[in-house]
């Protein structure tokens, strides 16, 4: 039986601009990091896009690399979006990213024109798409002149392969120097794509009003910390879990020391009524820079309570401070040094 979407899909779900930019992304949509890659039942994806869309969440996060292995995230939902949701495609922001490694030799990662645009090709190519919404630079090349990377995303919009252009994980200087240059070109720079979270708060001392300044949108991936805002870990480490798998959480992270903030924020979520995941999203979306928060989902009940966030986004003064309390940097922030080279290089 075919794919149907639900006639009430756009009654719940909020959806906000893009810094001063005409498109609105919901205020949260669905990021295939993870969960989409071969190691998934094709079905239980199938399953979690289709609830996804009927919840309103009209905006698919993905980058060349996602998987395992690299490239299968793009594969995987290149067949169920010509499966289920191709007769949507105009109700869709679909983006993909390029910067890590992908192929070998000199032109298989960061940000040369030579990679960007022809990373670009092959992810178009694998997701069977003409085009994507949004296009990202998904790490500062620090031996690449900015103009050259920039010059890339120009060039992808103006080939009518990507409709805006993006940048993930670059520091409010790059950030600011970027939407310069993107600007000068005549293509504005529509989002920034950054690690934020209870646990992670780097963009709060200048990307944010970097941000503001330029009017750019914001969308925050990791905004449950690779699970640590969950109460998958309030009593440890279960098997099967991410921090088990190697899957960007280290056991190490989960010191005492974290957990105990981790409880105690837990703790103030059961007083608001929320699991703590709800109250992280909520909270990450008290920013008025805030565009969306990316969630990763591995079935369809953590999707729906993760959406369901959005049923409280309002705090007390009283809650932001005890909440500021235990906010604390974790030593999580696995993206801090993505733009820098190994020495040998």
């Amino acid at each position: 039986m075919g794919y149907e979407a639900a006639d009430n899909r756009y009654d719940r779900m909020q959806y906000r601009r893009s810094g001063r930019h005409g498109l609105r992304l919901p205020a949260v949509s669905l990021g295939l990091w993870h969960n989409f890659g071969d190691d998934v039942p094709l079905e239980r994806q199938r399953a979690i896009l289709r609830r996804a869309f009927d919840l309103g969440v009209t905006h698919f996060d993905l980058a060349n690399n996602y998987g395992p292995p690299a490239g299968s995230a793009e594969l995987n939902f290149g067949k169920l979006f010509r499966q289920d949701l191709a007769p949507y495609r105009d109700e869709l922001v679909i983006s993909t990213k390029a910067g890590y490694l992908m192929w070998p030799g000199p032109y298989g990662e960061w940000g040369s024109r030579k990679y960007v645009l022809s990373s670009l090709d092959q992810s178009l190519s694998r997701m069977g798409l003409e085009y994507v919404d949004i296009f990202y630079s998904h790490r500062y090349d620090p031996d690449t002149p900015l103009e050259e990377t920039m010059g890339a995303l120009d060039t992808a919009v103006r080939q009518g392969k990507a409709l805006y252009a993006g940048i993930s994980s670059y520091s409010p200087e790059h950030t600011r120097q970027a939407a310069a240059i993107l600007a000068e070109m005549g293509t504005p720079l529509l989002i920034h794509q950054p690690s934020y979270s209870m646990l992670n708060r780097w963009i709060e001392e200048a990307l944010l009003d970097a941000l503001e300044d330029e009017g750019i949108g914001c969308i925050a991936f990791s905004p449950l910390a690779q699970g640590m805002l969950t109460d998958k870990y309030l009593q440890g480490v279960p098997d099967g879990s991410r921090a088990t798998q190697g899957k960007s959480l280290s056991p190490d992270q989960l010191s005492e020391k974290n957990l105990t903030h981790i409880r105690a924020l837990n703790q103030i979520a059961a007083r608001r009524g929320q699991s703590l995941a709800q109250m992280a999203l909520a909270w990450a979306l008290r920013h008025p820079q805030m565009t969306s928060v990316l969630i990763g989902a591995s079935s369809v009940a953590q999707l729906e309570d993760n959406v369901a966030a959005l049923d409280r986004l309002d705090f007390s003064a009283e809650e932001l401070a005890e909440i500021d309390g235990h906010a604390v940097e974790a030593g999580i922030n696995l993206w801090a040094r993505s733009s820098q080279r190994p020495a040998t290089d």
